[in-house]
């Protein structure tokens, strides 16, 4: 939290519970300190038997997310102060809810925004959002354990190794996304139909999410995932990939 500024905003609709990430300064980069906010979040919707369904989206009209605060990740900047993860941050808890979400990308989406987005149940992006997964420009693997299961194999080689942008158009064209809208309509359209999902049993949209997950998710391609992040976090090409890229994007 920067002064008294949520890093958060919560916003309830009823059995919806908005969570807009609110770093604007920094297009909702997440650093240490997003990362618990977005947990806790996350860890009392579950906890509230009146939320059924979770919109997720970035406040202002720039950006979803980001990705990982560059800054923060390469030392630039000191690690803010926070309670230590323990569900993975905002890409392991959205990733892991049983609550359905539904990502309203209004914006940038990139690296782990992009992750962020991609382990959410549906996605839907306004005509203004651009996608990019830098990872393999980084020197990291990022979205390969479950990009697949949303653009098919050969389409997430592509997006994967190639690291470029790509915008709403083609993302619904790939299957990345189930609609696109002009600005002012996202968010309007992403709650009537969370509205719609929570209206429905609980027990039963959350049992088929655990059936589909379960039917399209590898557990195995995200160790390997994991695995292959260890390795390379940390070797000098991927420190010396990842200053760069951050002198590229911030200038420092």
């Amino acid at each position: 939290m920067a002064g008294d500024t949520p890093l958060v905003l919560e916003e309830r609709h009823g059995a919806v519970l908005l969570l807009s990430l609110n770093r604007p300064e920094r297009h909702h980069a997440l650093n240490a300190a997003l990362n618990a906010a977005v947990e806790d979040a996350v860890s009392r919707a579950e906890a509230d038997p009146d939320v059924r369904v979770i919109v997720l989206t970035g406040s202002g009209d720039r950006a979803f997310c980001a990705g990982a605060d560059m800054l923060e990740a390469s030392g630039v900047e000191e690690r803010s102060t926070t309670p230590a993860l323990k569900r993975g941050g905002a890409i392991g808890s959205i990733g892991s809810t049983p609550l359905p979400v539904i990502a309203a990308i209004n914006g940038y989406c990139y690296g782990g925004g992009a992750r962020l987005a991609i382990g959410c149940d549906i996605r839907l992006a306004s005509e203004t959002a651009t996608f990019r997964l830098p990872g393999s420009e980084y020197g990291l693997v990022v979205a390969a354990a479950t990009l697949p299961r949303l653009v098919g194999a050969a389409r997430a080689k592509e997006i994967i190794f190639t690291a470029r942008r790509f915008d709403a158009a083609e993302a619904l064209a790939w299957g990345l996304v189930s609609a696109v809208y002009p600005h002012e309509e996202l968010l309007p359209a992403a709650l009537a139909m969370a509205q719609e999902i929570a209206a429905h049993s609980a027990g039963a949209v959350q049992a088929a999410k655990r059936v589909i997950d379960a039917a399209t998710l590898s557990d195995e391609a995200t160790r390997l995932e994991n695995e292959a992040n260890r390795t390379l976090r940390g070797s000098t090409e991927q420190v010396d990939r990842f200053r760069a890229a951050t002198r590229r994007v911030t200038g420092r």
